[in-house]
């Protein structure tokens, strides 16, 4: 199939710190892949407490305790040490406009949610959150840039602030910035800070750490 430029690719750590000590957060974020985000001790590491996995294609199984009750031909479900979250984006095209902005509104009520003081909520304690998809290089890459951009405009004035910090820190090539992020994703983006200014504009945007 000539003419199709090969995807290239180029080592990367599992997990990158992105930035540290988030404003209003007080927490790191990190990026990782699917070697990253399945390294348990990795994660406890680094305390990370909450994940959340940008890839429709990719599930990762935290299950520590199983569930006591569980019968035999259901999948293992129960308690975990991590607070796993779920967006499941496509890399690339074919992603509804509303989806990168949920998921930027999912990042940040997974670092505002108050949790209950239950037995059945397990981890209660708050820690730093890891951003994953498969490779740690489009799909997490666009949800941190438009939470940073969007949540620390200080440091961040523009998405591609951002998204050119995530690069440095997650160490992709410049080879592989025509896709890392996808443009697709990149242009989701800006119509998401679109909708969060209007949001705001209207007093409906953002109140949990204002």
């Amino acid at each position: 199939m000539s003419g199709i430029k090969p995807v290239p690719h180029y080592p990367r750590p599992p997990i990158s710190l992105i930035d540290s000590d988030i404003p209003g957060w007080g927490v790191d974020i990190y990026i990782g892949g699917s070697s990253g985000v399945a390294d348990i001790s990795l994660l406890k590491e680094h305390n990370i407490k909450v994940v959340i996995n940008c890839a429709v294609n990719l599930d990762i199984d935290f299950v520590e305790i199983p569930e006591k009750t569980m019968s035999d031909g259901l999948n293992n479900h129960g308690a975990a040490s991590i607070r796993y979250y779920k967006l499941g984006l496509i890399d690339g095209p074919g992603n509804p406009e509303s989806m990168i902005f949920t998921g930027y509104h999912l990042m940040r009520s997974s670092l505002s949610q108050q949790i209950p003081e239950k037995p059945s909520y397990k981890v209660r304690e708050k820690g730093n959150i890891l951003v994953n998809c498969r490779g740690g290089r489009s799909r997490s890459v666009t949800v941190v840039a438009l939470f940073l951009h969007l949540e620390c405009p200080e440091r961040y004035p523009t998405l591609n602030d951002a998204i050119a910090h995530i690069r440095d820190k997650r160490q992709l090539h410049p080879d592989e910035w025509f896709e890392a992020p996808k443009p697709e994703l990149i242009q989701l983006a800006e119509r998401a800070i679109k909708m969060e200014t209007l949001l705001r504009k209207a007093g409906l945007g953002k109140t949990d750490s204002d």
